[in-house]
């Protein structure tokens, strides 16, 4: 199993993971070129794409699902609401979309997944777990808080994707406006990195090896803060993986049996 994050952010997202016998995609938040150039680095087109998992229809997780339904046909797998509100917002994708249900699992292209609710603001939102004879891998960004369904999904996952989004004094000393800051701190808003560092020492806790940081704000966090405050978790709780945190735009890759890396 092996895992290539190409971009993870507010202006976008998308996670490639090869499991099974094909290669799958989380999100489609960047354009149909750049996501064509990260492919191609791999030696692989969009055209190959098993399917693309989406996590909820935010702008920034689905802005180039339209290119890449039109010119590669690529299949959307959501959950009903989901799937309900791409319809709604990106009508030319609706034939492309198959629907699941969160908490059961599903088989594609050789590999188990299994979507898990997530809270966050909007209707439905999701993160996935993916699973194979090769490993298995979580990700979960855009959540709010740390719910029971969130740890058992994750339980056990030798790699993870996670969101580290603020760090809360940046967030509340910063220019962003009072309601914005509210919807951000809320249980449907983002995770800070104090929240980040203790899903990590759960992960590590159930035999997680490596780990990226994901969804870090540009405004109300550094990567050097949210490494220091996963870090400094782990190592309260006496635990240790492999950490990285992911750039806006960019390959970070982590693969079963080896470490992570740029």
């Amino acid at each position: 199993m092996r895992i290539t994050v190409f971009a993870s952010g507010s202006t976008g997202n998308c996670a490639l993971v090869q499991a099974g016998s094909g290669r799958l995609l989380i999100d489609a938040g960047i354009s149909l070129r750049r996501l064509t150039a990260f492919l191609a680095a791999g030696a692989a087109k969009p055209s190959e794409l098993g399917a693309v998992l989406i996590t909820h229809e935010h702008a920034d997780h689905v802005s180039g699902l339209e290119m890449l339904t039109k010119k590669h046909g690529v299949r959307i797998i959501a959950p009903r609401t989901v799937a309900a509100r791409l319809t709604g917002a990106l009508p030319s994708v609706s034939d492309y979309i198959e629907v699941i249900r969160a908490g059961e699992a599903f088989e594609l292209c050789g590999a188990e997944i299994r979507a898990f609710h997530t809270l966050h603001d909007t209707d439905e939102s999701v993160g996935y777990r993916i699973e194979d004879e090769g490993g298995s891998f979580g990700l979960c960004t855009d959540l709010g808080c740390l719910t029971d369904e969130v740890l058992e999904a994750m339980t056990g996952v030798e790699l993870a994707v996670i969101e580290s989004n603020y760090d809360e004094r940046m967030l509340c000393d910063g220019p962003y406006p009072v309601y914005l800051k509210r919807r951000i701190l809320s249980e449907h808003g983002h995770l800070s990195n104090e929240e980040a560092g203790r899903l990590a020492v759960h992960l590590a806790q159930n035999g997680a090896r490596s780990l990226v940081l994901g969804h870090l704000s540009r405004e109300n966090n550094r990567p050097e803060l949210a490494l220091r405050a996963v870090s400094a978790a782990l190592s309260e709780a006496g635990e240790e993986l492999e950490l990285r945190a992911a750039p806006p735009l960019g390959a970070v890759h982590m693969e079963a049996g080896a470490r992570c890396r740029a």
